[in-house]
């Protein structure tokens, strides 16, 4: 390839009309490319792919199986597998094609053993399309004067409505490459988005069907590539019209007449995006007001007002009785999505099910229509209008992008052809995004999952679908945020990455709104500090740099913002969908003591804690000053109030309450728990990392022992941890409330009970609720204080309006008890307790 590529740039290189020589081209790529590039796949896939999978699917192990260049050179080896190869070339020469049946299938449907297509229905396939493709690689007319000849086909296209019809554009698509590219774009786009739906729904390789994070992601690509590839033809087909189109010699022909109808065109394309909008869109605000008014009946769904899509189950239903009808060579439909009774799974997951369709297929699908007519709206126009427009007739001298033409004309914005690129990326983006979604949660619902041994499918979110999908609510609650559990408690976890990928991915998406919503003239200052900054030192060179022009700035924003996006997608759906979630746990442990910590450290830094202490009925806590930059003076000025040396943000977070509830006094208290805090998270990381190295890396069966998993959540998280927490609030919290100071320098100096563990021993527990605080203690000192540590009483204390804490201490340790004996209910190594299945 090197090679040719150097010989024809070097020593052969082709002439232009080489390249405008269409039917030696089509005739080539069609025999050549595509014809003998098949025939030599099938060829393949027939001696060295079959037999090593039937091998492999027998359970062969991989070691005893010839190497591939022995079935090529050993035609006695795959006689052994497929005994039509005893006969050589015979049949094949004698018409008797039917003997090849055993390794040249027509199946349909697919293997139980890999989940994919049968391999002989592909290698038929592959033969019979390269037979097809050698046939018209000999219909174009070349030095011979037989075949076709592209113009005459396109010039003999005349209707009674179109003028000269085709009559010219053989010219353009020979002397115009960005209208040539931009037919390949559009084909290419469609083939690919095509390729996306049809990798999932017939899946070609082993094993492919049920790796559902492959599945996801390979639809997903195939879906961001296809839509790419059609805005990129828009965009080239606008770069043809402006630079490459010569409207003296084009008149009458069928661009000339569509150019001529452009305003036709756009007004009723722009009324069908108006009522599929407000239809679909309709439809779903309907079903959220009809659910917020708990008018379930009156909602369109399948269980009240029905909107079945029947031309689509007609369509689903045909495919699925072809066998028996329309193809009777077949055992089994094409595709097991369109419907019947066969379920195919390897390994206890669903590779492939009949999908069905109800009223929630039929809001979401018309939802696509809306996000894509609205596209080709925006690019169409583009096109139609890259040359002219009433306000801007000379547009085709302005060229393919120009910036804001300013108040002389109107102050026309955003209406060059490069924009309306620029805002059918938007679109493409919002539609491609909602298909993504749409197959993300049908297949989770409806397809994928796990079959149990009586044959009961259980799907990943338990066919939920067809009732939650029909109103927006339904799709930001059970799409968007329960599914995105994963990927945002992900930290400390195998998935960490991901959840980073979705940190940061957000950020490039915010990142690009500052271009799209500021404009430049942001950038322009921000440049000239910098400018400004580099003079001040001295190192400033002679060219002075500039902020980015607006097409720069719109350019640089839509990148941003559709990879971005794409990023954040990719993430969320690769973190929901391979989650490990046991890790996780750790790690979301490790996050919210981080996070306490943080609020510790910043009160004791910027806010007014031992003061509030002195006065906490008159006295307003402050959190964290306020010193984002992006405020600017005046903010800064508005917040610093009442003699405050700097901003003042008050809290309503109720922190203060409850650390001055525990014991907490001072500064140096709020740093402590910080760093106590920050140890406990570090713990956490340790403890989530340890379990995701191969050694302690729990097993599924772990995760399915539910009775130790109760046991150990009862009485370690919960048992233990109430516990402990009644421990601080009789050691420190309680003597804290009646003046007494205590701290690790003084924790065992100071007993809680003036009878220490003596009525714990005898058994004379009730002492522990004897001489509670009276009803004029005053918090934090030792006035009408008394000496109960675990007291009954109920009520609020009438001094601070809140539950009594010898009460709070009661109850905590209460409940310990009670998790601590729950916590040895349930049957774990030693035979005894209770069976949750049992039960």
């Amino acid at each position: 390839m090197l090679f040719a590529g150097w010989f024809h740039y070097h020593k052969a290189a082709p002439k232009l009309a080489w390249f405008q020589d269409v039917e030696s081209m089509l005739n080539h790529h069609l025999a050549g490319l595509l014809g003998l590039g098949s025939l030599s796949w099938a060829g393949h896939q027939i001696h060295v792919s079959l037999p090593i999978n039937k091998f492999l699917d027998a359970g062969v192990d991989p070691k005893e199986i010839p190497l591939p260049h022995e079935f090529i050179l050993n035609r006695d080896l795959l006689a052994q597998l497929y005994p039509s190869f005893n006969e050589g070339a015979t049949p094949f020469f004698t018409l008797n094609w039917s003997k090849y049946a055993d390794f040249l299938t027509f199946r349909g449907g697919l293997d139980p053993i890999t989940g994919g297509l049968w391999l002989s229905d592909t290698a038929h396939h592959h033969l019979a399309i390269a037979i097809l493709f050698l046939i018209a690689g000999h219909m174009y007319k070349t030095n011979w004067g037989i075949g076709h000849s592209l113009k005459d086909i396109l010039e003999a296209h005349k209707g009674p409505f179109t003028g000269q019809g085709h009559k010219g554009l053989y010219e353009i698509f020979t002397t115009s490459w960005h209208a040539q590219l931009s037919l390949n774009l559009a084909m290419l786009g469609s083939l690919t988005i095509i390729v996306a739906h049809h990798m999932y729904s017939m899946p070609p390789y082993p094993y492919l069907a049920t790796d559902y994070g492959t599945q996801l992601s390979l639809f997903t690509h195939h879906m961001w590539i296809g839509g790419f590839l059609i805005v990129g033809a828009a965009a080239h087909a606008a770069i043809f019209i402006v630079r490459d189109y010569d409207p003296t010699t084009r008149y009458n022909d069928l661009l000339d007449r569509v150019l001529r109808h452009r305003d036709a065109i756009i007004s009723h394309l722009n009324w069908v995006c108006i009522f599929l909008g407000f239809h679909s869109f309709g439809l779903y605000i309907h079903n959220d007001t009809m659910s917020a008014l708990g008018r379930p009946q009156d909602m369109f769904s399948d269980t009240a007002i029905q909107l079945q899509p029947i031309f689509a189950q007609w369509v689903q239903n045909t495919h699925a009785l072809a066998p028996s009808l329309t193809a009777p060579g077949a055992t089994t439909s094409t595709s097991l999505t369109w419907g019947g009774s066969e379920l195919v799974a390897v390994g206890g997951k669903v590779a492939m099910l009949p999908i069905p369709l109800g009223t929630a297929d039929f809001l979401v699908h018309h939802i696509h229509a809306f996000t894509i007519h609205v596209t080709v709206l925006i690019l169409l126009k583009g096109v139609l209008f890259a040359r002219s427009s009433r306000l801007i007739p000379d547009k085709a001298n302005l060229g393919f992008r120009f910036p804001c033409d300013g108040p002389g004309r109107g102050g026309t914005c955003q209406v060059s052809a490069w924009d309306h690129v620029f805002l059918g990326l938007f679109w493409m983006y919002n539609a491609i995004s909602v298909v993504i979604f749409h197959f993300s949660w049908k297949m989770q619902s409806d397809v994928w999952g796990t079959i149990s041994d009586q044959g009961i499918v259980t799907h990943i979110t338990g066919g939920n679908f067809a009732q939650s999908s029909i109103t927006i609510n339904g799709w930001l609650r059970d799409f968007l945020w329960a599914q995105a559990s994963q990927v945002i408690q992900s930290y400390g976890s195998s998935l960490s990455a991901y959840g980073l990928f979705f940190l940061g991915a957000h950020f490039v998406w915010a990142f690009s709104l500052m271009f799209l919503f500021s404009g430049r003239g942001y950038w322009q200052e921000l440049i000239e500090s910098i400018v400004w900054a580099h003079n001040k030192l001295k190192v400033a060179p002679a060219t002075q740099p500039r902020a980015l022009s607006i097409i720069q700035g719109r350019a640089v924003g839509v990148t941003h913002y559709l990879l971005g996006g794409i990023a954040t997608t990719w993430a969320f759906f690769l973190a929901r969908i391979i989650a490990n979630i046991f890790a996780s746990h750790f790690g979301q442990l490790a996050i919210i003591f981080l996070w306490t910590s943080g609020n510790l450290f910043h009160v004791a830094w910027q806010g007014n804690f031992e003061s509030w202490i002195q006065d906490p009925l008159h006295i307003r806590p402050i959190a964290h000053a306020i010193w984002d930059p992006h405020f600017g003076q005046p903010a800064v000025e508005a917040f610093t109030r009442g003699g405050a040396t700097g901003p003042v943000n008050i809290a309503y977070s109720g922190l203060y309450q409850w650390w001055y509830t525990i014991g907490l006094r001072s500064n140096e208290d709020l740093y402590i728990g910080a760093l106590f805090l920050l140890l406990l998270s570090a713990i956490s990381l340790v403890a989530g990392w340890l379990h995701l190295q191969p050694k302690w890396k729990p097993s599924l069966s772990w995760f399915k022992n539910a009775e130790s998993r109760l046991n150990h959540h009862l009485s370690g998280l919960f048992g233990v941890s109430s516990l402990a927490w009644t421990g601080h609030l009789v050691h420190v919290a309680i003597p804290g409330s009646r003046g007494e100071y205590v701290r690790w320098s003084n924790f065992l100096d100071i007993p809680p009970h003036p009878q220490g563990l003596g009525p714990l021993l005898t058994g004379q527990w009730n002492l522990y609720a004897q001489n509670p605080d009276s009803s004029s203690h005053l918090f934090s000192t030792s006035q009408g204080a008394g000496t109960a540590i675990l007291t009954l009483l109920g009520g609020f204390h009438p001094q601070t309006q809140s539950l009594w804490l010898t009460d709070i201490a009661h109850h905590h340790l209460a409940i310990a008890f009670i998790f601590l004996i729950a916590g040895h209910m349930y049957r774990t190594n030693f035979g005894i307790g209770h069976s949750i299945k049992d039960l």
